[in-house]
């Protein structure tokens, strides 16, 4: 679908990131960013992941000046409590079951930068997301999969979690850690990326240049 006109690092090393960027044909440098992603007191949590994006995206662009990074951080919010990654399968358990039957909100921060240029674009997308009510053993058997271990909210959209999906309002990449139509959007706009040559290219290329177009508006 697409193909890089420049290289691109990806700072995070979420393969469910590097994956949503490959399924759209591009490539990337994985160079994850060790950074204290603990909330502030005070914090909302669309701050919270726009500053931890653009903090990944600034520590990894000192290894990388000359090479634009991309960068993404996701938190599971229900009321004003935030839900991280559990540490243990016990907490899987308990954060699985307060939102259990309840919507909650699925905040993903992202941002592109070049630190040679000192060029930076950042954003965050909110969705929606609503689970289905679930007794205890279900959430017992989906945590036994090993999957909720290393996601935000105890659950991943796109395996078996998306089984415990009833609704969800808003980008589906977004819930998966980046929000697609956005980065692509900047992609484009700064040349970092084209339509694949190929059959039918001409019509991609209409319909994302007017897709940047709209952006910029």
């Amino acid at each position: 679908m697409f193909q890089n006109c420049q290289p691109l690092v990806l700072a995070s090393a979420s393969p469910r990131r590097k994956k949503l960027l490959a399924e759209v044909g591009l490539q990337c440098i994985v160079a994850a960013a060790d950074i204290d992603e603990r909330q502030r007191t005070g914090e909302q949590v669309n701050g919270l992941v726009l500053r931890l994006a653009e903090e990944k995206a600034r520590m990894v662009g000192k290894a990388y000046p000359d090479i634009w990074i991309i960068a993404g951080d996701t938190a599971v919010s229900l009321g004003d409590h935030v839900f991280g990654k559990p540490a243990s399968q016990i907490e899987a358990i308990d954060v699985l079951m307060q939102l259990s039957g309840k919507t909650h909100v699925v905040s993903t921060g992202y941002c592109l930068y070049h630190q040679r240029s000192a060029t930076i674009h950042r954003g965050a997308v909110t969705v929606r997301v609503r689970l289905t009510s679930f007794s205890t053993e279900v959430a017992a058997a989906y945590v036994a999969t090993g999957e909720p271990l290393d996601k935000a909210g105890a659950y991943g959209i796109q395996g078996p979690g998306g089984a415990l999906i009833e609704s969800i309002d808003g980008s589906y990449s977004g819930v998966v850690g980046l929000p697609m139509a956005e980065v692509l959007a900047i992609l484009l706009e700064e040349e970092l990326i084209t339509p694949a040559s190929g059959e039918g290219s001409g019509n991609q290329n209409l319909t994302f240049s007017g897709f940047v177009e709209a952006r910029k508006r």
